[in-house]
């Protein structure tokens, strides 16, 4: 039996998007890692790496970035799962490279802060995320914050310095 005409597009799509899943899951290995690691080593108390200006200290946090929205896990976990969706629907697509490494930076974000959300906490999705990288005037934040950040600086720079599309 010949093979159905629809399965090429699919494998076409996936393998298109490729790079963006394998950035993500960099991202997610990297971020759970880093995580483990802060929560074991600083979970006594701070440790000054460059003087006042990188700290290392574990927090958790139960709600969004800048402890905006405390206790509002659920919620963001929901938001999260949608991002992943969004995501990897839009991957289908061809995009431009830069678009690629910001959407597999965001969803490596999106998906390790939701990996705390579902397995530290006593419930489903209500996990906080453990946040431990803290310079002056900033919140405290991780690898996955630090993933959708430089995700968002690409999509700006690559809007700002592409051509207009019709």
């Amino acid at each position: 039996m010949p093979p159905s005409a629809s399965a090429a597009p699919v494998a076409t799509d996936l393998r298109r998007a490729l790079p963006a899943y394998g950035l993500a899951s960099v991202v997610v290995g990297l971020d759970q890692l880093t995580k483990r690691w802060a929560a074991t080593t600083f979970a006594s108390g701070p440790r000054s790496i460059i003087g006042d200006f990188l700290v290392f200290r574990f927090t958790e946090n139960s709600g969004a970035a800048f402890s905006l929205l405390p206790d509002a896990g659920r919620l963001l976990g929901v938001a999260a799962v949608a991002a992943v969706g969004f995501i990897s629907y839009a991957l289908a697509k061809p995009r431009p490279a830069y678009e690629q490494v910001a959407f597999g930076l965001v969803l490596g974000g999106a998906i390790g802060n939701l990996t705390d959300r579902i397995f530290r906490g006593p419930g489903f999705l209500d996990g906080p995320v453990i946040d431990w990288i803290q310079i002056p005037y900033w919140p405290t934040f991780n690898i996955a914050d630090s993933a959708v950040s430089v995700a968002i600086a690409i999509l700006l720079l690559g809007a700002v310095r592409s051509p207009k599309r019709a």
